[in-house]
């Protein structure tokens, strides 16, 4: 239903006469009387009041028009004459217009200085900075009773709750109401609805959704007032949460936008808000909850980890007792055999050495032969090799074969029983360049490793018990035969850093390299043994240019002495403790085509003078030639023949893809193993009684039986 006002082009200065008080003339007069056209340009709808019957003109001439108040206008000429009263032409218009109460209007003035023309319901919805709309009070259907006995008396609207405006609705003449036709009347009866329906009402914005406001536009999940998901703010305005922004502002940096309105954003404009009546997840509890949790998790962490390293120094400590017990019933033992008389000695010790000469004679027939090959990694990259006695099963070191779920090296174990692979061990993040064992048959493996970390592992729960932090790539490792609280590491700078498994901050002690800074590509240690040509032990160094015997004098001291090999090329050194020989193998070079194999003695000059100390040597014995190419740093092997009769060396050759057997006696060729690979890495071992040579390529671990 729409509203109606009545603009006037003049102001009202009296009713039939001019400004100033005059009496009009009569061309004024019949001017007066004339038709009075009231302008609208916003208005589509016209009302034309002819003139009526005597009796309507009668009590048009005696109504008297009210005082217009000061808050509404409306148009309206008063006539002089009851017979002369011309006919009225007015414009319906859409809207009102509203006069504030701050403005005051004289009473000569018909029209105020200051107009408000509040749009009608029909038209379209007021913007958003409107602070009123207009409603309609009553509907355009009512009958024609109600319009005109609502247009006898003022209808003052009742403004809605909490708005400012003071608003009067003047109501239409009784002689505006009546027309000469049908149509007129139809159309001044609706006007007159319109003017009795205005309803002036506050403007109420359209509420909100309720849940906005209340999630995070990324997620779609509720903010927090604590913890990672709390309610941030950018430099726009817009809200998030803490997380979901910096992780969005984060993955599309550096051209990073905000969600909601695409504006320039980066880190540094997340703020955090701290709203106290906003609506939101109070999970205070819960992040204290977690806390807690982590705490908790943290310090059993820490407690299992110290209960692992209090079981392994208890261990050591039973472990040594048990050696010591061992070592005082030798000694008793040894006691009783020697006093015995020499006559039965004599004889018994002459039934060994026959027995051993009989067994050498029936060697001589025996070798290596193929029993098994068993796939490591399908995927290549073994590197070491080393036989647990304990568990009866080889170790491999190679990359994770689940590098996504858990990447890193590790080692595979292999069952000697079975033939089998059987598990997969993480260990290292990098790959793995020497792994070894002691005497304690503990199944505790030292592997280090290019991550620059040396580790201790228990094979029995597959766990890393200690880890030490060397601060350079480790090339190599080896334990103390003589007291296995004790372990080496070597590192690509050439040093060699001792560590105390009793200690498990750092190392104890380093041993600095007297020559060159080459990495440590091997590394052995001698035991010291009762022998009249090398007694001492200590630990023996190989780099690539040449090799270091560091004596133990004793606990804690150690004395260098530098060994006479050449000076390039030297890939690898091993020791056989027994008959104090090492291996040292070089590579092809200008002199030398092929790969050799020297089979040397460890030897010790006796002191002369008190002022002098003594010095620690080796001796080449036997050399042994292989093929001419030599690419990887591969590790050989010396040990004693499982029949007993002397001597063996085996040594990869990269040429023919296989590993050579040479007797160390006679220096001649006993056997050539053939392998689809290069071999890296020779380890022997013997399980009941029987005796395996295992050859490592980057892929297969190849068994062979002796028979």
């Amino acid at each position: 239903m729409e509203a109606m006002e009545v603009d006037s082009p003049v102001e009202l200065q009296g009713i039939g006469q001019p400004e100033g008080g005059v009496a009009a003339p009569a061309g004024d007069a019949e001017n007066a009387n004339a038709a009075l056209v009231m302008s609208d340009s916003g208005s589509s709808t016209e009302v034309d009041d002819d003139d009526d019957d005597g009796s309507a003109e009668g009590q048009a001439a005696a109504y008297t028009p009210p005082r217009l108040p000061a808050t509404w206008a409306f148009s309206q000429r008063a006539v002089g004459g009851a017979t002369s009263t011309p006919p009225i032409r007015r414009r319906v218009r859409q809207g009102l217009r509203v006069h504030y109460p701050s403005q005051t209007a004289a009473p000569s003035r018909g029209f105020p200085d200051f107009l408000l023309r509040a749009p009608a319901a029909s038209t379209a919805e007021p913007e958003s900075g409107s602070a009123t709309e207009i409603s309609e009070s009553e509907d355009e259907a009512e009958g024609e009773e109600e319009s005109t006995a609502a247009a006898a008396e003022p209808i003052d609207p009742v403004p809605p709750a909490g708005s400012d405006l003071s608003v009067t609705v003047q109501p239409a003449q009784p002689q505006e109401a009546a027309t000469t036709n049908s149509s007129g009347t139809a159309e001044a009866e609706g006007a007159e609805a319109q003017v009795q329906g205005v309803q002036v009402s506050s403007a109420v914005l359209s509420p909100s959704d309720e849940n906005e406001g209340d999630t995070c536009t990324i997620c779609f999940e509720a903010w927090t007032t604590a913890g990672e998901h709390r309610l941030a703010a950018l430099r726009c305005g817009h809200l998030f949460g803490y997380t979901c922004i910096q992780r969005w502002l984060k993955a599309q940096s550096p051209s990073a936008k905000c969600p909601q309105c695409n504006k320039k954003a980066k880190r540094s404009d997340i703020v955090l808000l701290y709203a106290p009546k906003l609506r939101a997840l109070d999970n205070t509890e819960q992040e204290s909850l977690k806390k807690s949790l982590e705490q908790e998790q943290s310090l059993r962490r820490k407690a299992e980890l110290e209960s692992a390293q209090y079981k392994i120094k208890l261990q050591v400590v039973t472990n040594k007792y048990g050696q010591a017990q061992q070592e005082l019933q030798e000694l008793r033992a040894l006691i009783t055999e020697t006093s015995r008389n020499l006559f039965s000695s004599t004889s018994s010790s002459s039934s060994h050495v026959l027995s051993l000469s009989q067994r050498a004679d029936g060697s001589r027939s025996a070798q290596y032969s193929f029993s098994k090959a068993v796939l490591v990694s399908q995927a290549g990259g073994c590197r070491v090799l080393s036989y647990c006695e304990p568990l009866s099963c080889l170790l491999a070191s190679q990359p994770s074969p689940h590098t996504t779920l858990v990447p890193g090296c590790g080692v595979k174990k292999v069952s000697v029983v079975n033939m089998r692979a059987s598990q997969y061990v993480p260990i290292h993040s990098k790959q793995i360049r020497g792994l070894s064992f002691n005497r304690q048959n503990d199944s505790l493996l030292l592997s280090a490793a290019l991550d620059n970390t040396i580790k201790l592992t228990s094979l029995l729960t597959n766990t890393v018990v200690q880890t030490y932090n060397a601060g350079k790539p480790v090339w190599s490792c080896c334990w103390c035969l003589d007291n296995s609280n004790y372990i080496y590491a070597g590192l690509s700078n050439g040093s060699v850093l001792i560590y105390d498994t009793r200690d498990t901050s750092t190392h104890v002690q380093e041993l600095v390299p007297l020559r060159s800074r080459c990495p440590v590509a091997s590394l052995c240690y001698v035991p010291r043994a009762a022998s009249s040509s090398f007694p001492c032990g200590g630990l023996l160094a190989g780099s690539l240019e040449g090799g270091c015997f560091w004596e133990q004098v004793n606990e804690a001291t150690y004395r260098p002495h530098v060994l006479p090999l050449e000076t390039s090329g030297c890939t690898d050194i091993q020791v056989e403790t027994e008959s104090r020989h090492c291996l040292v193998t070089y590579r092809p070079g200008r002199s030398n085509p092929s790969l050799r194999c020297v089979l040397m003695a460890l030897t010790r000059t006796p002191q002369q003078e008190s002022s002098e100390l003594p010095s620690c040597s080796c001796e080449p014995v036997q050399t042994f030639n292989a093929g001419s190419s030599c690419k990887l740093l591969t590790k050989n092997a010396v040990f004693r023949s499982p029949d007993g009769g002397g001597t063996l060396v085996c040594a990869g050759d990269e040429a023919s893809n296989s590993t050579m057997v040479w007797d160390a006696s006679s220096g001649g060729l006993r056997q050539k193993l053939p392998a689809d690979l290069p071999v890296l890495d020779i380890s022997p071992f013997s399980v009941n009684g029987e005796h395996f040579l295992a050859s490592l390529t980057e892929k297969m671990l190849k068994l062979y039986k002796w028979e």
